[in-house]
């Protein structure tokens, strides 16, 4: 029994990688998996996918090196699997990884007896026999605000729609009958800024930020997803009041189905609906802000009044958005002679991670030409503008998948927005 619900698992994290290729984080917790299954092969080609988008990851070679190891054994790789699941949601460090050993996952009750004398709030330990242990959830605080966000003023609308105006005018609140409950969808392509929207949030209305994504959630072990689910939900409760941002709604709340692991992830969407409008949850102070780059993945419960019943369209950023998306990216580095208007005006359909892909091109351009000549250089125009002569927007694919569904999917009016865009775009 324990094998199926592993295979079913598997495949429907890789259906969620297929979803995502660049999520890193998804593509390990699938090695993890596919090696504590016997899966070595499989799950040493998962890591080097990761290395290819991170050569850098230690976490990738660690599971490459564990899974091109001998003794490699489902036996001997359970435990590392889970610990691995245990840590996805933590905060990355600059510290070398360290190596786990069978040693590393036993509980250290010295350190426990210790957290019960200050004032930290200790990890979640199951009690349930098998399980893992649950991630640990921050509580982040952001120093941005919507005056950082530049352009997109559709989206700072919707916004303060939604959440800032009912909350500046408590009394019109009342007499409107205003509530604050439900959230706002986010969607779009990828790459344009619905996390940095979502802690700009947070920062305007001086809340804690927290996200959950896939990695944070998925177990293999039984019950553990939506288990996790309820833990990440109660630490907002208690941190109130909190941005509570939901990335992936597409994979964790995907459409329920009789699919290869559908009763894993309808157990995962019940209780996202459980958590966002039970009879016995308290989300007051809770503003709830989801993202997907596919929202007609979305399960349609979870579009239902008090529960993200409110959606707006974040597309590439227009041509204020990008000027500032430069100025941003460059402000760090030796520059001189710098056009952002004419950057921007040239870098029309590159997303906000184009952009700094350019950036990043442009400075390494001035680097090596300074390492080849021995004479330290300011970036410079000609860098950016030739960074940008090789740059393709890498929305294309997502596009071509908005347009069919447009076309040929049913659409009851949510995705207007979308229809208008692709018009102007003319993929339609």
């Amino acid at each position: 029994m324990g094998d199926e619900r592993d295979s079913a698992l598997i495949a429907s994290l890789r259906k969620a990688v297929e979803a995502v290729p660049t999520d890193g984080e998804l593509r390990l917790h699938l090695g993890e998996l596919l090696l504590g299954a016997g899966r070595a092969d499989e799950a040493v080609a998962e890591a080097a996918q990761v290395l290819q988008l991170d050569p850098a990851s230690g976490r990738a070679r660690e599971l490459m090196a564990r899974a091109l190891a001998p003794e490699s054994s489902p036996a001997g790789t359970a435990a590392a699997g889970t610990a691995a699941a245990g840590t996805a949601a933590t905060e990355p460090t600059t510290e070398a990884p360290r190596s786990t050993s069978p040693a590393d996952t036993h509980f250290d009750w010295r350190s426990a007896e210790a957290d019960l004398d200050s004032d930290v709030e200790p990890p979640f330990i199951s009690t349930v026999e098998g399980a893992g242990v649950a991630p640990v959830y921050d509580v982040e605080r952001s120093h941005l605000t919507l005056a950082d966000v530049g352009g997109m003023q559709t989206v700072k609308s919707r916004l303060e729609a939604a959440f800032l105006a009912p909350l500046r005018n408590p009394e019109l609140r009342k007499m409107y009958g205003k509530s604050l409950r439900g959230g706002l969808l986010m969607y779009g392509p990828p790459g344009c800024g619905k996390t940095f929207i979502a802690k700009a949030l947070a920062g305007e209305l001086n809340a804690g930020f927290m996200s959950l994504g896939v990695a944070d959630v998925v177990s293999n072990y039984f019950g553990d997803s939506e288990r996790n689910i309820h833990e990440f939900f109660q630490k907002a409760r208690r941190n109130a009041p909190v941005v509570v941002f939901i990335d992936e709604l597409d994979t964790l709340g995907q459409r329920r189905s009789a699919g290869a692991g559908a009763s894993h992830w309808n157990a995962v969407v019940n209780q996202l609906l459980t958590e966002l409008d039970g009879i016995e949850t308290d989300n007051e102070g809770l503003y709830v802000l989801g993202a997907t780059n596919q929202p007609w993945q979305v399960d349609s419960a979870l579009r239902r009044p008090g529960r993200f019943d409110r959606t707006v369209i974040v597309l590439p950023p227009d041509a204020p958005a990008r000027e500032a998306i430069f100025r941003h990216h460059l402000e760090d580095h030796p520059v001189e002679g710098i056009d952002l208007a004419r950057l921007a005006a040239q870098s029309e359909g590159l997303t906000g991670a184009d952009i700094a892909l350019v950036c990043e091109t442009a400075v390494e351009a001035a680097l090596m030409d300074s390492v080849r000549s021995g004479v330290p250089r300011y970036v410079g125009m000609p860098d950016l503008l030739a960074a940008l002569s090789q740059a393709r927007p890498s929305i294309a694919q997502w596009l071509e998948a908005a347009r069919n569904v447009v076309t040929y999917g049913e659409d009851d009016g949510t995705f207007a927005e979308l229809r208008g865009y692709l018009k102007s775009v003319k993929r339609l």
